[in-house]
């Protein structure tokens, strides 16, 4: 008998799911196993680009969770609610699940794993992270035996677009992500893309595989594109670098608190995340012994992420095959202690940061005095022209503690001279 499947939603990753596994000739022979049950969806009436017979569809989504004929239950609605009520519901009636909701997973994921180990049944979430690029299971499995110093991506294709465009064009955030909203790249309300938000949950995702040990996502340290001009797009070219947002979790060693942050990021131009662009998605992940590997690929779109869902759908038909009653430890997720982590006044990192000064003599000079005062050291100091009667300063520090720097600047804000410091950005 075949393996039973109810799809929860039928939108872009729903119908390219559907599509993918209508379509098996040429691919693996376990997608032969899998029937298409039952398929939840808003609207019966609703025109589609897939056939499905009325007995599939349905508009009772409780009811294919509560169906005992359903073996796995695939979650593809998105949003924080009905999906954690459906999922949860799922898993206690013993129902394994695959979802691609980062959204659930990074809020509900301690509610949600711990449902799933006390049924005995996984929850599979690569189609999470990264759309079609597989992370979540090297993570869990091939690099599992790595002790693994850092997760850091780029994770957001909206505003590696935004921001690639800006770079090449030298635009403006705000005309690029009009731009952005009018081809489909960014959504109506842009507000989980541009502010680091839709980062955050995925990074606080891997970190949790990365590091093994929950994360509690007001804990990750967010900061989005919004504030990020073309001003400094440009001036960080001179200086080596490109900006992008960077979702980063990071340990030293294995008894220091990690660090889990998002915010835009100078990254130098010979490192592997500083050429990729547009609405693409790459993660670093570095260890030891292992060193650097890189995943990059489509961060969304049907295809992509329902090779992501379909691949999840096909490691739980080969268990169901199996019919073991042990669970798979690479499979399940064990870690219920949370991540102790660093605050950002902790962190040890460089700065950018650019001034407007009044024109007078000795403005260097007291910048210097006030970095030193609080044992910042600067790599840089470039006086790069004129904004009208204001001069512009660009600084860029060696590595310092964030807590050092802030009470530099603070110190900096109450100078005579200074006007105003319109950029603020952490360096790779």
């Amino acid at each position: 008998m075949g393996v039973r499947l109810g799809i929860l939603g039928l939108g872009t990753v729903g119908t390219g799911t559907v599509q993918l596994l209508q379509d098996s000739a040429g691919r693996h022979p376990l997608l032969q196993e899998i029937e298409i049950y039952r398929v939840g969806v808003r609207s019966l009436d609703k025109p589609r680009a897939i056939e499905l017979s009325t007995e599939v569809l349905t508009t009772d989504l409780e009811a294919i969770v509560n169906d005992p004929a359903v073996d796995i239950v695939v979650e593809v609605i998105g949003g924080l609610e009905p999906a954690r009520s459906l999922i949860l519901k799922a898993l206690s009636n013993g129902k394994h699940v695959v979802t691609a909701n980062k959204a659930a997973i990074a809020r509900f994921g301690a509610e949600i794993f711990t449902t799933a180990n006390q049924a005995g049944v996984y929850v599979m979430l690569e189609a999470a992270v990264g759309g079609g690029i597989p992370v979540i299971q090297p993570l869990k499995q091939s690099l599992s035996v790595n002790r693994i110093h850092t997760v850091i991506g780029i994770v957001n294709g909206t505003t590696n677009y935004i921001l690639t465009r800006m770079q090449t064009e030298g635009s403006n955030f705000s005309d690029v992500l009009a731009d952005a909203q009018r081809l489909g790249y960014a959504e109506a309300d842009p507000t989980a893309d541009v502010d680091g938000l839709d980062a955050a949950d995925k990074i606080a995702i891997l970190a949790s595989l990365g590091f093994d040990g929950r994360i509690n996502l007001q804990d990750v340290y967010t900061e989005g594109i919004r504030q990020v001009s073309k001003t400094d797009i440009a001036y960080a070219e001179k200086l080596g670098f490109v900006i992008k947002l960077l979702a980063i979790a990071k340990r030293d060693t294995p008894s220091s608190p990690l660090s889990v942050r998002v915010h835009p990021t100078l990254v130098p131009q010979a490192h592997p995340l500083a050429s990729i662009n547009g609405v693409y998605n790459a993660i670093l992940v570095e260890g030891e012994p292992i060193g650097q590997v890189m995943f990059f690929g489509p961060g969304a779109g049907a295809g992509a992420t329902a090779s992501a869902v379909t691949s999840d759908i096909l490691n739980l038909v080969a268990v169901l095959k199996t019919n073991t009653a042990v669970a798979n430890p690479l499979l399940t997720c064990g870690h219920q202690e949370y991540c102790q982590i660093a605050p950002m006044a902790e962190l040890i990192t460089r700065f950018y940061a650019r001034f407007l000064t009044n024109d007078q003599p000795g403005v260097i000079g007291k910048l210097g005095t006030c970095f030193g005062n609080y044992g910042v050291s600067l790599e840089s100091v470039v006086q790069t022209g004129f904004q009208g009667e204001l001069a512009e300063i660009v600084v860029v520090t060696h590595d310092v503690p964030e807590g050092n720097f802030r009470q530099a600047l603070a110190e900096i804000q109450n100078l005579s001279a200074i006007e105003s410091i319109p950029s603020l950005l952490r360096v790779l």
